[in-house]
């Protein structure tokens, strides 16, 4: 008959078995079930035991692609009268007697000496009419954006900027920060480079490809893109008739939480780990029945009895 030992019975050295078509060995079995199954059940109805997002910190690798697309409302317009530039010769020449040509100035800076650029300094100088009055703007810049400590995700994205006065100004001064805005997850290894797209076709002839209604629609409707978040801008008033309207803006690149989708691997260390958690009080608690139900002989077994130094020797030597 087959026997299978089936425990230590404290710290005596005595030992139990069973046969193996016996009513113990069933007892075991089920014992063994009960002690395995349930920690399983338990982590995955608590929830999240499948890790189906992930977080984690880097700051992005932010440069600005120099271009530039501006219209300016003026006073007593009504939504008709402005005047505009852009780095794109096609949009100037449909800007036609509209078309003002700033003094434009650019600086990006690595504040912290790491590498990776920190922040943006824009400085603008709209030359106007001395009969022409500055209420409102819209300011788009664009920027090449990268992440690659998971995956490698490129993409070319922008910031908007738009703010209005009731009183005509001479200089409006913004600072923010561009902000990453996810609709869903990244992957968590590999190249995405799908939306590495422009986000003007600047090469275009045709007046709708630099309409921001039209611009902006299509830049939403990805699903990560870039946002220019801040307090509002900050109006200055009293300018010269020969003076230029003055834009500056202050572009930071800050540390982001990028959210992604984990890896095979990463779910079943993160699922193994709450399992291992809950297992072993069911270890600790069924190994106490386990030796309850053998030592008091609830389900029968058969001692085996202690190996004899001397005769465990001279087996050795023969």
């Amino acid at each position: 008959m087959a026997w299978l030992e089936v425990s230590w019975e404290g710290r005596d050295g005595r030992r139990s078995r069973v046969g193996l078509c016996s009513l113990a060995a069933l007892g075991l079995l089920v014992l063994a079930v009960l002690t395995y199954l349930p920690p399983l059940l338990v982590a995955y109805r608590s929830h999240g035991f499948w890790l189906k997002r992930s977080s984690y910190v880097e700051q992005p690798s932010i440069r600005f692609r120099h271009e530039v697309l501006l219209l300016g409302l003026l006073r007593g317009g009504g939504g008709g009268d402005f005047v505009g530039w852009s780095s794109f010769p096609a949009c100037n020449r449909l800007l036609g007697a509209r078309l003002r040509v700033p003094l434009v100035s650019a600086r990006e800076e690595d504040i912290n000496q790491d590498g990776i650029m920190d922040l943006l300094n824009f400085w603008l100088e709209l030359p106007l009419q001395s009969s022409e009055e500055m209420v409102g703007i819209q300011l788009l810049l664009t920027f090449t954006y990268q992440l690659q400590r998971m995956s490698t995700f490129v993409m070319q994205s922008m910031a908007f900027l738009q703010s209005s006065s009731p009183v005509p100004g001479s200089r409006v001064f913004v600072s923010g920060d561009l902000k990453l805005h996810q609709r869903q997850p990244l992957s968590h290894a590999g190249l995405d480079n799908r939306y590495n797209l422009s986000v003007i076709n600047g090469t275009s002839p045709f007046a709708q490809d630099y309409d921001l209604v039209n611009i902006v629609a299509a830049y939403q409707e990805r699903n990560v893109t870039t946002v220019f978040a801040g307090p509002g801008p900050i109006w200055s008033v009293g300018r010269a008739p020969s003076e230029p309207f003055v834009i500056q803006a202050i572009i930071r690149y800050p540390v982001e939480l990028i959210v992604y989708q984990p890896g095979f691997w990463e779910m079943i260390k993160f699922a193994w780990i709450q399992y291992v958690a809950i297992l072993l009080i069911f270890l600790w608690i069924f190994e106490r029945i386990k030796i309850f139900i053998f030592r008091n002989q609830v389900l029968t077994t058969v001692p085996v009895p202690p190996v004899s130094p001397v005769l465990s020797y001279k087996e050795h030597q023969s």
